[in-house]
Order: structure tokens, then sequence, then C-alpha cells
């Protein structure tokens, strides 16, 4: 893929709000997106991991829906970028890695699913949205937090290309699994994330549906950058 700025007036200000379940490409084609466009990069899933981890190192359950508001409305989280990594921080400490474990994988569906928390990111959110230029990525960022966005994505990709993808990660991150482990996993998650009473993931009216089951990140960028030009020609 190219790597070219698109400086392109008509762009400047604009939200694009990218949705849709887990390891259908979000995080890494939302930072790619984010480069390519002089944005800020916006990662509301990173959000919610991170206080799914300081609630687990905290000894607050994952089912207090109460105290685990008091924390998201009262506990900094920030996004630093270092060498093209975006870096998590919850109350001062590099979350980054930590965030991306199973234990914490396991545990935030439940912690997102409460409604009081899910407010007190929302407010968090689109304080970050507030100038513009920034791609926004999780499961409700073009229907609850964002829901005039200028372009709308919603990406998706079958069971087995997205358990693929989380295998590859973990095992990366030195976590043994196997691919069985993570099917299962994803679909438990989907069945979370779509099923819960408060800002269930589902694709927004307008949104672009991207297939990400046969292209590669950078295909997907290209794509959406497409698609992008198009809607705000």
């Amino acid at each position: 893929m190219q790597d070219i700025k698109l400086n392109l007036p008509r762009l400047k200000g604009k939200i694009i709000a990218i949705d849709g379940p887990a390891g259908s490409g979000k995080s890494t084609t939302a930072r790619m997106l984010a480069d390519r466009l002089g944005y800020v990069y916006l990662d509301t899933g990173a959000m919610y991991r991170a206080l799914t981890y300081f609630a687990l190192k905290s000894d607050i359950s994952p089912s207090d829906g109460t105290k685990l508001a008091t924390v998201a409305e009262k506990v900094p989280i920030e996004f630093e970028t270092h060498q093209d990594v975006n870096k998590v921080f919850i109350n001062g400490e590099d979350v980054t890695a930590q965030i991306r474990t199973p234990h914490v994988t396991r545990n935030v569906s439940e912690v997102s699913a409460h409604k009081e928390v899910r407010q007190a990111m929302v407010v968090k959110q689109r304080d970050m949205g507030k100038k513009g230029s920034i791609v926004a990525e999780g499961r409700d960022t073009s229907t609850v937090v964002f829901p005039n966005a200028d372009v709308k994505i919603y990406l998706s990709a079958s069971v087995r290309e997205r358990a693929s993808r989380r295998l590859l990660d973990l095992t990366k991150m030195g976590v043994s699994t196997t691919l069985e482990e993570q099917e299962a996993e994803i679909k438990r998650r989907d069945e979370l994330d779509s099923n819960r009473q408060h800002s269930p993931l589902k694709k927004a009216p307008g949104a672009f549906t991207v297939d990400t089951t046969d292209m590669t990140i950078e295909g997907q960028v290209e794509f959406i950058i497409s698609l992008i030009r198009r809607v705000l020609k």
C-alpha cells in the first residue's frame, strides 16, 4: 500500500466511525486509516479493555456496574502514539500489552455491557471527538457514540477467519491456545456483544458493510479510503 498522506481539504474535521465484531480487523485498519488521513485514532474497545484490566487488578467484579461506572468516570484513560504503536494508559499506567491478555478478553464483554459504564465511556469518547478529524472504532461508535458520523463502516468476517487472526495475535504474545478455542471464544463474544441490552453491536443505518474475510489489512484500508472519497466528494 502506498504510504501517502491524504491532505484533502474536504476530509478535514470529519468523523469516520468503524464498528464490527472481534477479529474483523477494526483496530489495525482504523489505526492505518487514521495515519493516512492525518486523523486521531480512537480505539473505544481499548478503553473498555483498560477499564476491565483496572477492575480485575483492583478486585472489582465485572458484574458490579456501579463500581465500574465510578472508575470509568473518575480514572483517566489516555492514548499516546509511540513509533506507530497506539499506547493505552489508565491512571498513568501503560497497559497496552496487559489489556490484550485472555483474562481481560474473557471479561471485557461483561464489563462493557453495563448501561452506566457505557454512559460514562460515551462521555469520554465524545469529548475526544469534539474537534473532528477522528477515526473511531469499536462496537457502537456509529450507532451510539457518533450517530452523525460523516462515514460509517461495518466490518465483518467469517468466524473461522476471525479466530485465525486472534490465534496468530495470541501466539505472537506467547499465549498457548488453539483455533477451536478461539472459535468458541469468538462465538461467545459475538453472542454477548450482539444481545446485550445496552448499545448492542449492530450495523448502523447508512453504514457500508465491508467483508474482510479475504482481504488483507492494506486492502481493507484502500477500500475504505475509496468509500470515503466517494462519500465526501
